[in-house]
């Protein structure tokens, strides 16, 4: 379905509020390099050893699932997603398949290994979420979350008062409105312990939203941050704002350009925090 310029998810239309055109196909699969540049080029940090199946929750482009197939030739990879946009010609090892995750799993076999991303937008219930991903997990098998966190935060209160910081709580507000909370991402280490999951590992990195912190690797993310956020911010809030908030295009075009020029000054010290956390069902 077409919106305001932008495409949308046909099955269970509505549901989630990214687009799932070209361009922000580009920028999930520039996103997923970020990732990969975090984690010193791995795929995930959950100690598996050869899995046999693999499910991607979540999957958007798909590129995390070829790109494990590809390294993980005799595992057989399924990743999901609500929109129908991975490519057609993927690794032997590795399908798609259109699907709503908050609906009832229908799968075959459990799996050894289930990994989903940036699925911060996502879920009602990340609690129930978990305990259904515990459930189709193989005894000792592995659960890995990666998400980026909201709000964003600067140390030194150079965000506070910024378009960018009002964006952040917008996005709260409007998210929370139809029972998403943005601010849950760091619980799900807590929810996984819950559920039965053990050896629960916690990682946070801290990402500049452009490249005004010191050292390479924290330019290069910033740099690759700041191209994300850039359009991403359209991505996110477009849906959001419009049937949410109720704004006209008009108004929220004029706010984002304000908040991009927050995006791309260095004198804005603004961070992301990614979380990343892995566990092991018991055998």
């Amino acid at each position: 379905m077409e919106e305001n310029g932008r495409t949308y998810h046909a099955y269970n239309s509505g549901k989630y509020m990214l687009p799932n055109d070209e361009r922000e196909q580009d920028r999930l699969d520039l996103q997923h390099h970020s990732f990969r540049i975090m984690l010193n080029g791995k795929l995930g940090l959950a100690p598996i050893k050869s899995p046999n199946r693999v499910l991607d929750l979540a999957t958007g482009t798909g590129i995390w699932a070829i790109e494990f197939a590809q390294e993980n030739t005799e595992s057989t990879v399924i990743g999901t997603d609500l929109s129908p946009i991975q490519p057609l010609f993927v690794p032997p090892n590795c399908k798609f398949e259109v699907d709503d995750a908050e609906n009832d799993w229908n799968f075959s076999e459990p799996f050894d290994y289930i990994h989903a991303r940036a699925i911060v937008t996502c879920f009602k219930d990340n609690r129930a979420m978990v305990k259904k991903i515990f459930d189709n997990l193989k005894p000792g098998g592995y659960f890995e979350f990666q998400d980026p966190t909201f709000p964003m935060l600067s140390d030194d209160k150079t965000l506070d008062g910024t378009a960018l910081h009002e964006w952040n709580n917008l996005m709260v507000e409007s998210m929370s409105r139809i029972g998403r909370n943005l601010k849950d991402s760091q619980n799900w280490g807590q929810y996984m312990r819950e559920a039965g999951f053990v050896d629960v590992t916690e990682t946070r990195i801290y990402v500049p939203v452009n490249p005004w912190a010191r050292g390479k690797k924290n330019k290069l993310l910033g740099a690759i941050s700041y191209q994300n956020l850039s359009e991403g911010i359209a991505s996110l809030s477009t849906a959001a704002f419009t049937r949410i908030l109720g704004w006209d295009q008009p108004k929220l075009e004029v706010f984002l350009a304000k908040v991009r020029e927050d995006l791309g000054s260095k004198d804005v010290h603004a961070y992301g925090i990614v979380y990343f956390v892995h566990g092991r069902k018991p055998e």
